[in-house]
């Protein structure tokens, strides 16, 4: 018997590797250089950050005439502008992440209520997020922060209350989307309480959401913690952070302007690469996107 023709075989071919924008490449190695000098600042520093050096007041910055001694320069009492910078870096990623999580926190949980108990909670925490949208911010953290002192802990819980109600939106709609869905109604079923349905199955499936909600929030509590510190308000001294340092810059922008444009520039380029990371995980984490 003739043997029968072999049928080659076709393979579909396999779908090409999405590779990262180059935009997202390099927010991701800012925001990581960030976080490693953040660790490493007590490493890397080479100087104290109240260490004076008055022989080199307002010395230039390597390539403007300083020397290897201080690479950005010093400022108006000599201290060491990289050493002071790197403090920043961490105080401000300090504050920043610490009052993103707890906007999250409180958002998230005031939405879960909302959502699971409905009526009379419901509408209370409805009107705390349209009183919380319609009050400016920034007149609010004037009017705390003028009237009850600074301290760390307060400034960064205030901080926190910063566009809470958009977590407790997204959560509230999010949560009553999900618990009308077959997944949520098959553990109800199965004797699993309202809360484990919650916090156990509703809260996974919308995590990226409210994680990209938290990248997109992130850097606008930079900004606040800057513009706040800028005025006087924020992180204190002997303390020092990116907003304080512009502040304290300010009055030396025509004669010493790297005492300024260190932190400046620092504070543009991280809410750039946090902001570039926000949007492209919108876009890979959103479905209707895709």
């Amino acid at each position: 018997m003739p043997e029968a023709p072999l049928i080659p075989v076709t393979t579909a071919p396999a779908a090409p590797r999405r590779r990262l924008p180059v935009l997202v490449i390099l927010a991701l190695g800012w925001i990581g250089l960030m976080l490693a000098v953040a660790a490493l600042a007590d490493l890397i520093m080479p100087f104290g950050i109240t260490q004076l050096d008055l022989r080199n007041r307002l010395s230039p910055p390597i390539g403007f005439g300083g020397d290897w001694l201080h690479p950005l320069g010093t400022d108006e009492l000599g201290r060491d502008v990289l050493s002071r910078l790197i403090a920043s870096i961490r105080m401000s990623l300090f504050v920043a992440f610490g009052a993103t999580i707890i906007g999250a926190v409180l958002g998230t949980t005031l939405g879960f209520l909302a959502a699971q108990f409905r009526g009379l909670v419901e509408q209370v925490v409805l009107a705390l997020v349209d009183f919380s949208a319609s009050l400016p911010f920034l007149i609010l953290a004037l009017s705390v922060l003028a009237f009850l002192g600074n301290s760390m802990w307060l400034f960064i819980g205030l901080l926190g209350l910063h566009a809470w109600e958009r977590y407790a939106r997204i959560a509230r709609g999010l949560a009553i989307a999900a618990a009308g869905q077959g997944y949520a109604a098959a553990v109800r079923q199965l004797g699993a309480s309202a809360w484990r349905v919650q916090l156990r199955h509703v809260l996974p499936n919308i995590a990226s959401t409210l994680i990209v909600s938290m990248t997109l929030a992130f850097p606008e509590i930079i900004l606040l913690e800057s513009g706040l510190s800028f005025l006087g308000l924020g992180v204190q001294p002997p303390a020092t952070s990116l907003g304080s340092m512009v502040g304290y810059g300010r009055e030396y922008l025509t004669t010493a302007p790297w005492v300024l444009l260190a932190p400046a520039c620092t504070i543009i380029l991280t809410t750039f690469a946090v902001s570039i990371l926000g949007d492209w995980l919108r876009d890979r984490l959103d479905p209707t996107l895709r």
